[in-house]
């Protein structure tokens, strides 16, 4: 639910809610109160207790009691005369909130009040005044208010009389004081209930998602990044702490990368150190014996400078490998893509790579399996390091007597594949698909004759897969390793004049 219909529904919430609710309890309340009050007072009639129209309920309160002073009126006009009958017509209106007054010949005989209602005396009407009837009851709005029910009458002895039922109504009734408070009441209820519901749901919906926004935000602040928010709603807020989340999952990947990056780092810097430690010394220890003298003859002078300048060499390799391995990370290998004919090219690598193999007692093999019209687009320079990287690997993990390097260029529909295979200690099933990763050793306790950067057969897989190609590996423990990898031929469009339109 988006914030602004949640505003909406606070809005419904905290006004009309509360209105409809107090709108039921006031008619629940009143009819409850109307049927309670006309089982109370004897009354057939409903009375309205909401509109406070007080009027309307003291006349229907005392209109049993008028019926009854009719009658007696009717029967024996005599008896308003006798104090212990109008006490007993006073004490059934006292209790509906109400008294009698007698008048005889213009002077009170019977007041059923007390003494501070005789101010009304002189108010009250005149006989003959009003209808010789109680239906035409009398409002009178002085000082104090009250309802006066007349009927006058003659006496036995032809005196006037008139009868009065007074009503002073400047209080409530305790029924309808009793109603007032409870629908005030539940007015506060119904208030609180819904501020209570109100201030829960906004709980659940806002503050507790921002609560767990700051705590997450703590939690990176204080650089912790192993932890994951709950989101359960799909507002605005919801979409905040989704987008902080998946920031978060960014900013630990990128950090666990980081670390990854200087653990690799780290590597290739003890690599490398190892690696060039071996040739420095071996230079320095060559050199060391032709200052001294110890290359007497032509032919260990000669043994010596080689062994120096293959050294050498094999720390130009390093630093070119570390030259390239910083240009790989940064995405920055300066790639001059030409087309190569497949036949000459690979012809070319064999003859390079075959003289020092042949130095090193290892018997190279080449099958050329494509026309001599195959072309590529290619790297001639980098495709170079690709089959030297391949084979310094071969070489380094030979442990035959009589090493074999096999170098076999297949043709395979739009692509050329290439297999250089070796009759080395091969790759265990465990190892295997990990060859290409970086710093990725498969002897763990690595030594100074099977050194290494760790990084030659990443750096292939990174020039093959820029070609536009793949690379993989094939092994078996004990008899040697495959590596395959794929380009793709380069086939010229012939454009024919006849197939344009123009």
């Amino acid at each position: 639910m988006k914030i602004r219909t949640r505003l909406a529904v606070a809005f419904v919430t905290i006004t009309i809610v509360p209105i409809c609710l107090f709108y039921l309890s006031v008619v629940l309340l009143t009819n409850y109160q109307r049927a309670s009050f006309n089982r109370a007072y004897g009354l057939n009639e409903p009375v309205d207790l909401l509109t406070n129209n007080t009027v309307q309920v003291f006349d229907r309160l005392t209109r049993n009691n008028q019926e009854e002073i009719r009658k007696a009126l009717d029967e024996n006009p005599d008896k308003f005369d006798d104090t212990e009958f109008l006490d007993g017509i006073n004490e059934t209106l006292q209790a509906k909130y109400a008294y009698l007054i007698v008048r005889k010949n213009g002077r009170i005989i019977y007041s059923g009040g007390n003494a501070e209602e005789r101010e009304l005396y002189s108010r009250l009407p005149d006989y003959g005044e009003e209808e010789p009837s109680f239906e035409g009851s009398i409002y009178l709005d002085g000082d104090t208010q009250h309802l006066i029910k007349q009927e006058d009458f003659l006496y036995g002895d032809g005196s006037e009389g008139s009868a009065f039922i007074v009503s002073g109504f400047e209080d409530y009734i305790p029924e309808v004081r009793a109603m007032m408070w409870e629908i005030i009441f539940s007015g506060v209820m119904i208030l609180l209930f819904t501020g209570m519901i109100l201030i829960a749901w906004v709980y659940q919906s806002i503050l507790k998602p921002l609560g767990q926004l700051q705590k997450a935000t703590e939690e990176i602040k204080n650089g912790n990044l192993d932890f994951a928010m709950e989101i359960d709603g799909d507002d605005e807020i919801g979409q905040i702490c989704q987008d902080f989340e998946e920031m978060r999952i960014r900013l630990k990947e990128s950090t666990e990368e980081k670390i990854q990056y200087d653990e690799e780092s780290r590597e290739l810097l003890r690599n490398l150190s190892h690696d060039l430690k071996t040739p420095v010394t071996a230079i320095k220890g060559y050199a060391e014996g032709i200052l001294d003298g110890v290359a007497s003859s032509p032919e260990k002078l000669d043994k010596y400078i080689r062994t120096i300048y293959n050294k050498a060499n094999d720390m130009d390799r390093l630093v070119d490998e570390l030259t390239f391995y910083t240009k790989i990370d940064t995405n920055r290998i300066p790639y001059a893509f030409s087309k190569i004919n497949v036949a000459d090219y690979f012809a070319d690598c064999v003859e390079e790579v075959g003289l020092d193999l042949d130095a090193n007692n290892i018997e190279l093999g080449y099958f050329n399996y494509v026309d001599e019209d195959v072309v590529i687009i290619a790297d001639a320079e980098q495709l170079k390091r690709v089959i030297n990287n391949i084979i310094s690997n071969s070489v380094k993990y030979l442990d035959k007597k009589k090493g074999i390097i096999n170098i076999r260029i297949k043709d395979v529909g739009d692509f050329i594949q290439v297999e250089i295979e070796d009759n080395g200690r091969g790759i265990s099933p465990r190892d295997l698909p990990n060859i290409f990763d970086r710093f990725y050793r498969t002897d763990a306790s690595r030594n100074s004759s099977k050194g290494g950067s760790g990084i030659g057969l990443s750096i292939v897989r990174k020039i093959i897969e820029d070609h536009g190609g793949k690379i993989w590996a094939t092994s078996k423990e004990g008899i040697g390793t495959e590596i395959h990898f794929v380009l793709r031929k380069y086939q010229e469009v012939i454009y024919h004049e006849e197939d344009s339109d123009y």
